[in-house]
């Protein structure tokens, strides 16, 4: 079996994914993810004729982000017609898993040159055509008999509570978040990867993340109210079926704490990211310099109604492929989708927590849900030459109780 091999890794900065509120909104979903597929065609000289595949990750598939984004997007940068596109959804964990099959499409031999990544433009939501995602569906009463799944929202209230994880120590990680992305951006950590995006008039539209607040405190967030206790008590159908009824049904004793919000809870954002990734002879004929090889990949499904609590096995079953062990990874990158995704992985793990998300994650910078996955690859890679390191593991809950994982060693 030959190696995959990352080239090279971009990303557009996190607009706020808000309409009329980010400057990335007033995109359509395929000009944004054409802006990194031109920058990784540019920034590697790339022959786009040559390119096997592109393999897309966009999770909420309907409106304008339907019609297979990664061809369409191609098409849009002005990639030769013989560079094809598919994309896919594994709702968060869509991103990574779009780099998982490019990695084993090179891998198995069957291709040689392949992008991968994702968009989402959070801002189009609730456009028409744009509806609650199936899992979430109170018409689909015959899956949802057999899985409640609620919204995500509620599962970290359930989880936190059923760990006793407490609101402070999730507000803890929210500071901990901004503070470190913060540094990040002031010490141009980013710089490597980010590109910016031009209106079709070519002014600068975004070159910078929008959502980081690196100022806030402890204080700040002891102010705000929980986010999902109303929801968790809304009825969703004529039998007043409630998302804490649907956790209720697999923990019925359990009191649901509600203790996130908006400042413990990952940033609704628009984003897009890319990774050119090439099996080692096709690199080598081409004068590619890799940046990094790809070790393992991973996916694990666990409780659909907790929906969360993935990450760790995923992380487990990876490392177990690799051949490694928790401290042969240099760093982590777990997806703050809510703080106690990223609480409870680091006490389950008992990871040394200044190895894990070390410029902060998604509660500072946003989460563009199908390319997340893409950019934190990119992150971790970065930062993995930044302090001159070997390993990086990445991982994300997704929805449905699913986690796709990777390992990465700088090359």
């Amino acid at each position: 079996m030959t190696e995959a091999w990352i080239i090279d890794a971009c990303r557009t900065p996190r607009g706020v994914g808000k309409a009329g509120k980010g400057a990335l909104a007033s995109f359509h979903p395929q000009h944004l993810g054409a802006a990194v597929l031109r920058a990784i065609a540019e920034r590697n000289r790339l022959d786009t004729a040559a390119v096997d595949d592109i393999i897309w990750g966009t999770s909420t598939q309907r409106g304008q982000q339907g019609g297979d984004l990664a061809r369409m997007a191609a098409l849009d940068a002005g990639y030769d017609i013989r560079a094809s596109g598919v994309t896919l959804d594994r709702y968060c964990g869509s991103g990574i898993t779009a780099v998982n099959f490019a990695a084993a499409a090179l891998m198995s031999g069957m291709e040689d040159l392949v992008i991968a990544g994702g968009t989402e433009m959070m801002s189009t939501y609730g456009n028409p055509g744009v509806k609650d995602s199936p899992f979430m569906d109170s018409g689909n009463l015959r899956l949802r008999e057999v899985h409640p799944q609620p919204h995500q929202g509620i599962c970290a209230d359930a989880i936190a509570t059923l760990e006793g994880i407490s609101r402070e120590a999730l507000d803890a990680v929210g500071v901990m978040s901004q503070t470190r992305a913060g540094r990040a951006i002031a010490e141009g950590r980013f710089a490597r990867s980010l590109v910016p995006v031009y209106r079709e008039d070519g002014t600068l539209a975004l070159d910078r993340d929008e959502l980081p607040r690196p100022t806030t405190s402890l204080d700040d967030l002891a102010k705000l109210k929980p986010a999902f206790e109303a929801m968790g008590n809304h009825p969703l159908d004529e039998q007043g079926t409630t998302y804490r009824a649907l956790v209720l049904r697999q923990y019925p004793t359990l009191d649901i704490r509600y203790v996130h919000h908006a400042g413990n809870s990952s940033g609704v954002a628009d984003g897009a990211a890319a990774l050119l990734l090439a099996a080692p002879d096709y690199a080598r004929a081409h004068g590619m310099k890799p940046r990094a090889r790809i070790v393992a990949t991973a996916n694990v499904g666990d409780s659909p109604t907790l929906m969360l609590n993935a990450p760790v096995p995923a992380t487990r079953k990876v490392l177990a492929k690799a051949g490694l062990t928790l401290a042969d990874i240099d760093l982590f990158e777990i997806n703050e989708a809510f703080a106690v995704v990223a609480e409870k992985y680091m006490r389950d793990l008992d990871l040394d927590r200044d190895k894990v998300n070390v410029n902060g994650g998604a509660i500072a910078l946003g989460h563009p849900i199908g390319a997340t996955g893409a950019m934190l690859i990119g992150t971790v890679l970065d930062e993995l030459e930044r302090q001159d390191k070997q390993f990086g593991l990445v991982t994300m809950c997704a929805a449905g109780g699913m986690a796709p994982a990777i390992i990465i060693e700088r090359i």
